[in-house]
């Protein structure tokens, strides 16, 4: 991984409002700590409505707040590839442009199922996570986030009682996840040779690329037991060093 840029401290400092499992808030706090800028991070509680609301007229996250220039928007995407434009941030175009890694993406549908059914439940199962610490919290996920296989019309629009949700959710926990681990090792072989090196998952350096698959396969690290191939291995470890984004080994389930 290339150096780290000087750091940058803006003041005020930017805030970002996250949820610490949700991938699309990861992908900013990448590119935020690839960047070596200072922010604060604003986890919310997610049942909380209130706030993301009064910022962006909704319940979303991440939501950018940069009072600098009264700025709050959404959309991850879009607010690093403003952040990477503005030379108040340091280099500009320093995450280099998607290629169409339509074999990454091919990966990443093939294994959506499992991974919903291995780490949704991990998600709420200790409380510990920033968004989770209270148990209307945990409730709020688990009533809108379905789990296989179940589809999310069925689970949040039918008439499925919260009761049937909770006693899913915690037989998905309480069942033997072995097999399920097993087949994730297979399809993490199958994703070690597709990913470029240690530092970048396509060839030329960090790009969009890493910003997305990085923030997903972050999600896997919560799920214990998982063998990582050795390249694979150090392009999280070594991401997650440079991004400044920890992840879920030490509290592994």
């Amino acid at each position: 991984v290339a150096p780290p840029p000087p750091k940058v401290v803006l003041s005020p400092l930017p805030t970002l409002h996250v949820y610490d499992h949700c991938p699309f808030c990861v992908r900013v706090r990448l590119a935020f700590g690839y960047k070596s800028i200072k922010h604060n991070i604003n986890f919310l509680a997610n049942d909380d409505i209130p706030t993301p609301t009064a910022l962006v007229g909704k319940k979303i996250a991440p939501i950018y707040q940069f009072q600098q220039d009264d700025l709050v928007m959404a959309e991850s995407m879009d607010i690093i590839k403003l952040v990477d434009s503005d030379t108040r941030f340091g280099q500009t175009d320093c995450i280099l442009p998607a290629s169409d890694r339509t074999d990454i993406k091919a990966w990443q549908k093939s294994v959506q199922v499992l991974l919903r059914t291995l780490q949704r439940p991990r998600y709420v199962a200790t409380g510990l996570l920033p968004e989770f610490q209270t148990l209307d919290a945990r409730h709020a996920f688990i009533k809108g986030h379905q789990l296989p296989p179940y589809e999310k019309p069925e689970w949040k629009e039918g008439d499925m009682s919260m009761d049937l949700k909770l006693k899913l959710y915690a037989e998905a926990m309480a069942s033997d996840p072995s097999s399920l681990v097993a087949e994730l090792n297979e399809k993490l072989k199958e994703l070690d040779d597709m990913v470029h090196c240690e530092n970048c998952c396509s060839g030329g350096g960090f790009s969009y690329d890493d910003i997305d698959l990085w923030a997903r396969l972050r999600s896997i690290t919560i799920v214990k037991g998982v063998v990582w191939p050795k390249k694979l291995r150090a392009y999280m470890d070594n991401l997650s060093a440079r991004g400044d984004v920890p992840l879920y080994d030490e509290m592994a389930l």
